[in-house]
């Protein structure tokens, strides 16, 4: 028997998150006979959210990284990978890209690493230093993963990487989690609000400003105060938790609809609660292929997000849901209420899109093709 190829994730955090999710799938996935994994946090690891691995064999490694420079931590980085020995490192986003000259200085035999969108600081991927930090790092990689075709022309015209080197693989949705409301299904733990008689709107991600929850509930709150016949049933769910919790709670209270309000925190049955909201609202301010956004689209949910990074090519150029602006709280309230007027969703065709395009069967056959290259 061969040996199985060993890979090693690094991650700037490993808790609650869209591209941690698919560092969850590809572990979960990839054929347990061909490959194992090791996780690494430059940070630190939710011990909770480390309970989706469903796999006994993983090695988790928290770092506990301070703010600051890298540097200092690439004689310990060094002798990790080392000790560990991967056939690949697997990399995501810039903070855990600074890492891969020391894969290479560790003589790591193929660097993969990919982007899955920007940070707050930097949520059009115009700052230059960042931009300069990408061109120094990228002779380190063998190999790019794009989730989005902006982050594709990002990384070829802006950043200058060879077309070869460049791989698109959006993120992949298990559309037999993700699926429509049947009638035997029960509402999950917790649920508040009674669907059929009130009409949820919901939205899924981490409570951070790049997140941008805030214009959801600030939308929300307009539609209510200027249609209060229309939205008399209508309720609001933001599953997700993070350091704006308590601003979203203050706006809410501060626009009287507080009580219309559920923040359930972080939650593992994500599938379930979907298929207990009627519009699923993402009002992100930037996004590489937004994996909460495939996943009510799967469900057959009608669907409202703002025009930025990879929505509108997801949305097929709002074929399957709304596109409004960023920022624009009165854009968003009257698409509340446009979706509210809208009757029963017809969410089959978004649904047989994912399932043909983005299903993670499909995905995890081009990543289990992408880690046995040779670098």
């Amino acid at each position: 028997m061969t040996s199985r190829t060993h890979i090693v994730h690094l991650v700037y955090r490993f808790a609650a998150g869209g591209l941690e999710n698919v560092i969850v799938q590809l572990v979960n996935g990839l054929p347990h006979d061909q490959f194992r994994h090791t996780i690494v946090a430059l940070t630190q690891i939710d011990d909770d959210f480390a309970l989706r691995i469903e796999r006994d064999d993983v090695r988790f490694v928290s770092l506990h990284k301070r703010p600051g420079q890298p540097f200092a931590m690439y004689p310990q980085v060094y002798r990790l990978l080392r000790q560990l020995a991967p056939d690949v490192l697997h990399t995501c986003n810039l903070a855990a890209l600074e890492f891969m000259p020391v894969a290479w200085a560790a003589r790591v035999p193929l660097r993969i690493h990919a982007e899955h969108g920007w940070d707050i600081s930097d949520p059009d991927g115009s700052n230059i230093k960042y931009q300069w930090l990408r061109r120094l790092y990228q002779r380190s990689v063998h190999r790019f993963v794009v989730v989005s075709a902006q982050l594709e022309e990002y990384l070829l015209n802006v950043i200058g990487i060879d077309r070869q080197r460049v791989s698109l693989i959006p993120n992949g949705v298990d559309t037999d989690r993700f699926r429509p409301l049947q009638g035997e299904d029960d509402p999950p733990e917790g649920f508040p609000f009674n669907r059929g008689r009130e009409w949820v709107v919901g939205a899924v991600g981490r409570l951070e400003p790049i997140k941008n929850h805030q214009l959801l509930v600030q939308a929300f709150a307009h539609w209510v105060r200027t249609d209060p016949v229309t939205s008399s049933d209508a309720r609001l769910v933001i599953v997700g938790d993070g350091p704006l919790r308590g601003v979203l709670e203050r706006d809410a209270a501060q626009a009287g609809i507080r009580e219309r309000l559920w923040l359930p925190g972080t939650r593992a049955d994500v599938p379930e609660l979907l298929r207990f909201m009627d519009c699923f609202v993402l009002p992100s301010r930037a996004e590489g292929t937004s994996c909460t956004l495939q996943e009510a689209m799967a469900t057959g949910l009608r669907i409202i997000a703002t025009d930025v990074g990879g929505n509108r090519g997801l949305l097929q150029q709002a074929t399957f849901g709304q596109l409004v602006p960023t920022e624009d709280v009165s854009a968003m309230a009257h698409a509340i209420g446009a979706a509210r007027a809208s009757g029963v969703p017809s969410g089959h065709p978004a649904r047989q899109h994912v399932v043909e395009y983005h299903s993670l069967k499909l995905v995890l056959r081009t990543y289990q093709r992408l880690f046995h290259q040779r670098g």
